[in-house]
């Protein structure tokens, strides 16, 4: 069985602004404002990545803020589950 990871839905998009990320789900439509700063870049999820997998040089206190975020976001339908291969 292949190990589940998390994509953005292909429904949605995301852009960078000056306070971070802008995301946008067409379904809504919807948008969220993610005050993320300069810590995630759209590019991040444009491929499937591990649940807990983030960008490297992150100090503790960011990991676990982005960590949250990441699972708010597939709570909210942002992200969606994807097989790893």
């Amino acid at each position: 069985m292949a190990a589940a990871g998390i994509q953005l839905h292909p429904a949605c998009r995301v852009r960078q602004e000056g306070f971070g990320l802008l995301f946008y789900d067409s379904r809504g439509p919807r948008l969220l404002f993610a005050a993320t700063g300069s810590l995630l870049h759209p590019d991040f999820f444009k491929t499937v990545r591990e649940r807990d997998e983030l960008p490297e040089g992150l100090s503790d206190r960011e990991q676990t803020v982005l960590q949250k975020f990441m699972s708010q976001l597939l709570e909210k339908g942002f992200l969606r589950e994807q097989p790893i291969r």
